[in-house]
């Protein structure tokens, strides 16, 4: 049988911003179609990892391999979902067009869009639940309404491997709910997905694989392995961690990555 290479695989990378390292020599392979859940502390390096990933943050060593080759051989197969105060909300733009920006790769800048790209964009509203606000200002949206549009225009671009950076945090129940409908939906497509968060219970119910980071890797695999005593301490240390009624809390108190 011939090799078939990982969606993702992550050789020895260390990222930082100057000569300060935030995540130092780290190895990882995630297969196809996989869905992960990426745990750790604030400041750990979840997002740095995500940057790295799509080409914002330069490796200091190392390398990202996608379908067996290098980062960057592959034409926007990479959709990344930022959290939301990286956001500048008072860019004039409408919820249509932000979904269309999910197809700038494929048709150009200066391209007009076709009839695919728009049945598209207005699939992924759909999807979203978000077809009915497709002509409002981007600025004027809730919070969940904000994410549901970025993960719409996540979805427009087809992506073979989705990011998204605590899309969990600070929405409510109707935009987690349509995440977690997103991952699933996602999933049967043969999508990889990885998603930051803070939820230890949801990254243990919901995943088929964590990975466990604080500046470096402390564990990765299922689970039930990823989440034993002692690889959850050396990721929180004193900040954890609480076992109340089977579910694990974690007291956050570093700066944010």
């Amino acid at each position: 049988m011939s090799h078939i290479p990982h969606r993702l695989e992550v050789q020895n990378i260390s990222i930082g911003y100057g000569e300060k390292i935030i995540l130092r020599n780290l190895s990882f392979q995630i297969p196809h179609g996989a869905r992960v859940a990426v745990v750790g502390p604030n400041g750990a390096g979840k997002s740095t990892l995500f940057k790295a990933l799509v080409g914002l943050l330069p490796l200091q060593n190392g390398r990202i391999l996608i379908h067996g080759e290098m980062l960057g051989s592959h034409q926007d197969c990479v959709a990344y979902v930022p959290q939301r105060e990286e956001v500048d909300w008072r860019f004039p733009v409408t919820v249509n067009d932000v979904v269309m920006m999910g197809r700038y790769a494929q048709m150009g800048w200066l391209s007009r869009p076709s009839a695919h790209d728009k049945k598209l964009v207005r699939n992924s509203l759909q999807q979203m639940d978000i077809a009915a606000l497709s002509e409002q200002p981007i600025g004027q949206l809730s919070g969940g309404q904000q994410q549901r549009a970025f993960l719409a225009r996540a979805i427009a671009q087809e992506p073979h491997i989705l990011l998204m950076d605590e899309p969990f945090t600070g929405v409510d129940i109707t935009t987690q709910e349509a995440t977690l409908r997103l991952l699933d939906h996602l999933q049967k497509g043969q999508v990889t997905t990885l998603v930051s968060t803070h939820d230890l219970n949801l990254a243990a119910s919901r995943f088929d694989l964590v990975l466990l980071l604080n500046h470096r890797l402390i564990a990765f695999g299922t689970p039930k392995v990823v989440f034993a005593k002692e690889n959850l301490a050396q990721a929180f240390g004193n900040s954890l961690l609480v076992m109340e009624d089977g579910m694990m809390l974690v007291d956050e108190c570093c700066p944010p990555d």
